[in-house]
């Protein structure tokens, strides 16, 4: 079965391995040697509605990818090295410390 590219976006993505909710499929990235699939890309959460940035993007590889549903893809890869910034918990607590008295 052949899938187009805009067909991925905004597929809802899950993780297998302890079934947590990524987000939406936001962006490809495209080998343009070859014109394979290299990876997905979700963008990052916004942080106060967009005013503080936002979140690491996260880029999970094609290798990674289980399944590819109607509406979910299924992947199977660690995420937790991509999910920590360490600039952003530095705002943060600049952030709280600044209303904390």
């Amino acid at each position: 079965m052949n899938c187009c590219i805009t067909d991925l976006r905004n597929k809802e993505v899950i993780c297998a391995k302890n079934g947590c909710r990524l987000g939406c499929v936001s962006d490809v990235e495209i080998d343009t040697c070859s014109g394979c699939l290299v990876s997905i890309i979700i963008w990052g959460k916004n942080r106060c509605f967009g005013l503080m940035g936002r979140d690491e993007d996260i880029r999970i590889c094609w290798k990674d990818i289980e399944v590819i549903g109607e509406d979910t893809i299924i992947v199977c890869a660690d995420i937790s090295g991509q999910r920590s910034n360490p600039q952003a918990r530095i705002r943060r607590n600049i952030f709280e410390n600044l209303f904390k008295y």
